[in-house]
């Protein structure tokens, strides 16, 4: 069974893991699951993640607003984001980003996208970026405030990769990699530094094939894992200690 795995971004507070969240959660370490993080998608969120970091100690937690998750936003989020960035069990500001499949007004996600990159920058704490089919406008803004941080389950060609390595941001690969017809995931895996490269599940969404359409979890990154490993000819055990020394490093677990 392959061990030492890092779920960089999972979101167990949905209501696909009501049934069976806590004996899930618990069970993850003996399934070879060593660390995730719960990224938070709003405040609510955000707190629900840290409830779940505290109770288990191989989970962590992200504090962000996602921009499907603006509609309601209180006007003083950005200090109650402070106050939860401050948490111990907090390793970044995520998930934050821009979505341009949802018909959401973009100037508001883009308003609230760079404020939360100008707070990372002023507290010094990594970002989880957000990018679904916007890729030029969350491009602009990272190169404005090169941020540290991830691009999670990246969608980008190789050539904006050439870009995000460039400005210092690491990438997370998910279970869209083992898909039939991945061929820009595969070309990316291929092509991502080792040492820039980190594994995600999204969980509950993006199960890896042999799972594709059913529930996500964090023990599914060993199938990503085996495929990313043989795109690079490696050993699936050597990946997945590569991307967790690589996502202890960016998160600032010692």
């Amino acid at each position: 069974m392959l061990h030492n795995i890092f779920d960089a971004h999972a979101h167990y507070d949905d209501k696909w893991f009501d049934d069976d969240r806590s004996a899930l959660l618990s069970s993850l370490p003996q399934n070879g699951v060593a660390y995730v993080v719960n990224a938070a998608v709003d405040l609510e969120t955000a707190e629900t993640a840290i409830s779940y970091a505290e109770t288990y100690p191989h989970v962590y937690a992200c504090a962000g607003i996602h921009p499907e998750n603006l509609e309601g936003l209180p006007a003083d989020y950005l200090e109650r984001l402070t106050e939860l960035l401050k948490h111990p069990r907090v390793l970044a500001l995520g998930e934050i980003g821009l979505d341009y499949h949802w018909d959401i007004p973009r100037d508001v996600q883009n308003r609230v996208f760079e404020e939360q990159l100008l707070l990372a920058r002023e507290l010094d704490v990594p970002v989880v970026i957000h990018d679904r089919e916007a890729h030029g406008d969350v491009m602009a803004l990272v190169r404005k405030y090169q941020p540290k941080g991830l691009m999670h389950c990246y969608s980008g060609s190789v050539e904006m990769l050439k870009e995000v390595l460039r400005l210092g941001m690491s990438i997370s690969l998910g279970g869209t990699v083992t898909f039939k017809n991945a061929r820009v995931p595969v070309e990316v895996a291929a092509a991502v530094p080792l040492d820039r490269l980190l594994l995600e599940t999204d969980a509950p969404y993006l199960s890896p094939v042999p799972y594709r359409g059913k529930r996500n979890d964090s023990t599914n990154i060993a199938y990503t894992a085996a495929r990313i490993a043989e795109i690079r000819g490696l050993d699936a055990q050597e990946l997945i200690d590569l991307t967790t020394e690589n996502a202890k490093r960016l998160y600032g677990i010692k």
